[in-house]
């Protein structure tokens, strides 16, 4: 059949013939009638589009180029136009030429944003050197030339995800926040799983736990054998306490690579919240045989030894020596120091840690930088490197206190070292030992002349290049100096200052006035919780009629894990009417918890410090067992600064009397709760300004001391 001709039809009755055939299929007759129409009006914008876009459709898009760019000049402001002019010049090729097409038409619907996705995509994937180059540029760590090629792609191609993704992994690889790029990268790359990997290591950092275990999810979904997603999910989940999820992830994540030594890393720090101790140290010195250089991981399992009573001293520091070895073989010390060995001049002090926040080491340090700030003014300059990306307001209350803030999380242990003697520090202080976030590894460089190791651990670091470990006379007895690599500082009274907390909670009448029963309480972190110390807690209970235990850790919000308590005590006879157990809280509820405490029972060999601190603050006194090792004796410490003697134990025998003879005496005990709070805050252990002085005067001996030894 032959299509009319257009002379003998209206031009608009002509054209909704041609759309007809176009629509019905008849694709020839349609191609007849739109060439008619555009004999009689080369213009007409719809003959013109609908020609251009059959030519597309029968695989001719150069042919229908012509038309297209015709109709699109005729009327720019049909949106359609604009894709059809833009999608024949992708088919030919012209992807750029496509993409400045979109732009200067100006549309921002979801229909051109896609296909100028489509198109960016194009232009970039027609050029792999430059993926190449992105790629080699973050293999050689040269991050600030990525951001720059980075950002220059993007401002090109607004929707290339690719260079969303080089940006926001330059950007996590210098510690910055990629939040916004990541999330931007993810986005429009909905199919890559690293993408989404990425996404969710940023999200952790910032302490977004569940949305980066959603990312980590989606990273999976999309490659279920992404071992480092496998990885990180554990960790995302151990740090929402969801001990038993993160354990079946890591072990999922040992089936993928058997032979990962952080999978077994990271397995050892969950199967420790567990109070799984034997387990952990097998899983730590597995990852250690796996890779024998593995310093956080050696740190891991020099850490999980103080939590065990069995280990003997002597066999903890030559564990510590081997670590120590370690970290000297990757380290280039440095053996001069251009620092001016004047004895009376302002000193520069370093502090190096991962934990200046909402953290056991942020409370003491609040307080005592505040006491130096003012004290010192002029004499002490401190200068922190924080080693953690999370920040919070207790961060942002210490930072004025110092007069430098620069983030290590992003240097390597050289750039560290070297940043810290342009710095011009006097004195670094390490303040986590081996416990999270530590860099210790950095202090084998020696950048100051003068290293000490103070407030975060409790044991020798093993590390020669750090000369002094500063202590108390409580607790560090001189027979246990052999077993320290570094020489010991003691400060007169305490080695620990505390910050009364910031928040309105007051102390509550003795819970056994009004219950008819003692209730014993520990808040601490349950990994120090050994059967050592369930057997001579029960002890006590059964010694104390009717009296209860008021347990509070982040691992009891598993379900597992109360059941496991719950059943080492029954071993000892003690039902679990009798034991109260209670997950995570906010700070606040926390400390009101204390309300409902008698008296507090210190676990060892691993006492409590921050909880032991609190609850003396609530007016709940702390019964300790005395030990011998520096760790172990951080009760005694506390409780004789505190003005509370009576409430150390030399044994266990003592210990369970001691324990029955304050529970016995309700009025002695009330009575001691109603002024505890205000004693506790005369005592040294919440004397900031004394302790300020001492601090003082114990840096100034160690410089004054390193000074002579220059002039000598």
């Amino acid at each position: 059949m032959i299509a009319p001709a257009p002379q003998t039809l209206p031009l608009d009755v002509a054209l909704q013939q041609a759309v007809a055939h176009h629509q019905a299929g008849r694709l020839r007759e349609a191609e007849q009638l739109y060439r008619a129409i555009l004999q009689a009006s080369p213009y007409q914008p719809d003959a013109n589009h609908n020609l251009g876009v059959l030519a597309m459709q029968v695989g001719q898009p150069a042919a229908g180029l012509p038309f297209l760019k015709t109709a699109l000049e005729t009327h720019p402001a049909q949106e359609q136009y604009s894709l059809s002019y833009a999608e024949a010049l992708l088919a030919t090729g012209q992807a750029e030429t496509a993409l400045d097409a979109l732009q200067a038409a100006g549309f921002n619907t979801p229909a051109v944003q896609a296909l100028r996705q489509k198109a960016e995509t194009a232009i970039l994937n027609a050029a792999p050197a430059e993926i190449s180059r992105l790629a080699a540029l973050f293999n050689a760590g040269r991050y600030a030339e990525i951001d720059e090629r980075a950002r220059l792609l993007i401002g090109r191609y607004p929707d290339y995800g690719l260079a969303w993704k080089a940006l926001g992994a330059s950007l996590q690889m210098q510690g910055k926040n990629a939040l916004t790029v990541l999330q931007r990268a993810a986005e429009l790359l909905p199919d890559d799983a690293e993408a989404h990997y990425n996404l969710g290591n940023t999200l952790s950092d910032l302490g977004q736990n569940e949305a980066a275990a959603a990312s980590y999810r989606r990273a999976l979904a999309l490659r279920p054998d992404f071992a480092e997603a496998l990885f990180n999910l554990g960790n995302a989940l151990r740090d929402l306490r969801q001990f038993d999820d993160a354990l079946a992830i890591y072990r999922r994540a040992l089936e993928i690579r058997p032979d990962d030594a952080a999978a077994y890393n990271n397995l050892g720090n969950t199967l420790n919240d567990l109070v799984q101790f034997d387990q952990a140290m097998a899983s730590f010195r597995r990852a250690l045989e796996i890779k024998p250089d593995y310093l956080e991981a050696h740190s891991n399992l020099l850490f999980s030894c103080n939590l065990l009573a069995n280990r003997p001293p002597a066999e903890i520091l030559a564990e510590a020596r081997r670590y120590g070895e370690s970290v000297a073989r990757k380290a280039r010390p440095y053996k001069i120091w251009h620092n001016p060995p004047e004895p009376d001049r302002c000193l520069r002090i370093g502090l190096v840690s991962g934990d200046l926040r909402n953290h056991p080491v942020g409370y003491f340090m609040e307080s005592i930088l505040a006491a130096l700030a003012s004290h010192a003014s002029g004499r002490l300059e401190f200068i922190a490197y924080p080693n953690h990306f999370r920040a919070d307001e207790l961060t942002e209350r210490i930072k004025p206190l110092c007069h430098g803030w620069h983030s290590a999380v992003a240097l390597s242990d050289e750039s560290l070292a070297q940043q810290i003697r342009d710095d011009g520090i006097d004195i670094l202080i390490d303040l986590s030992g081996h416990t999270a976030y530590n860099r210790l590894p950095l202090f084998a460089w020696k950048p100051a002349p003068i290293q000490a190791s103070w407030l975060g651990y409790f044991a020798t670091t093993g590390v020669t290049a750090i000369d002094y470990l500063i202590a108390d006379p409580w607790t560090l007895p001189k027979t246990e100096e052999a077993y320290f690599t570094e020489s010991i500082r003691r400060l007169p009274e305490t080695r620990l200052c505390f910050t009364p907390p910031d928040i309105d909670v007051a102390v509550s009448a003795l819970p056994a006035l009004a219950n008819g029963h003692i209730t014993f309480g520990c808040f601490n972190n349950l990994a120090k919780m050994n059967d050592d110390v369930v057997a001579l807690w029960a002890r006590v209970l059964a010694t104390v009629p009717d009296s209860r235990l008021f347990l509070k850790a982040k691992q009891l919000q598993g379900a597992t894990v109360r059941q496991s308590v719950n059943e080492r005590f029954a071993v000892h006879g003690i039902d679990a009417a009798r034991l109260t157990l209670e997950g995570y809280s906010p700070r606040a509820e926390y400390l009101a918890a204390y309300r409902r405490v008698d008296i507090v029972l210190d676990p060892f060999p691993y006492p409590g410090g921050t909880t032991s601190a609190e609850s003396l603050w609530m007016g709940a006194p702390v019964l300790t067992l005395a030990g011998e090792r520096f760790l172990s004796r951080q009760g005694v410490g506390l409780l004789m600064n505190a003005g509370l003697p009576e409430w150390i134990a030399a044994d266990a025998d003592e210990y369970v009397a001691r324990a029955a003879s304050h529970a016995a005496d309700l009025q002695r005990l009330a009575a001691l709760r109603d002024g505890l709070r205000q004693q506790v805050l005369a005592s040294p252990l919440f004397d900031a300004p004394c302790f300020a002085r001492h601090f003082e005067v114990a840096l100034r001996d160690m410089w004054r001391k390193w000074c002579a030894s220059r002039i000598a």
